[in-house]
């Protein structure tokens, strides 16, 4: 059974924040971004105790071709994923947990 899954505020505007970027520098660029980004949320949708536990509750998946990471947390009883960052991996690590 699939999960269904949701963007926290601060993830959604990380999100929105490298969808921008990308569109500055490339259509194709862009549109491979956000297709890794939506092959890796069904993926985490579909299996989401697959990826790694980081930091508490925290899993996490990164993306092919791109240097980002999905941080998120899963709640079993209502079968939802909860995407808490989008996180670039130049970007300081102690920061990607504390929101």
């Amino acid at each position: 059974m699939s999960y269904k899954h949701s963007f926290d505020p601060m993830a959604l505007a990380e999100y929105k924040e490298a969808i921008e970027w990308y569109g500055q520098k490339s259509i194709t660029a862009l549109d491979g971004f956000i297709a890794a980004v939506n092959v890796k949320i069904e993926a985490v949708c579909l299996t989401p105790a697959l990826y790694r536990i980081t930091y508490k509750n925290q899993r996490e998946v990164s993306l092919n071709k791109f240097p980002y990471a999905i941080v998120y947390s899963v709640n079993e009883n209502a079968k939802m994923v909860t995407i808490t960052s989008v996180y670039h991996h130049k970007r300081n690590p102690r920061r990607k947990y504390k929101k």
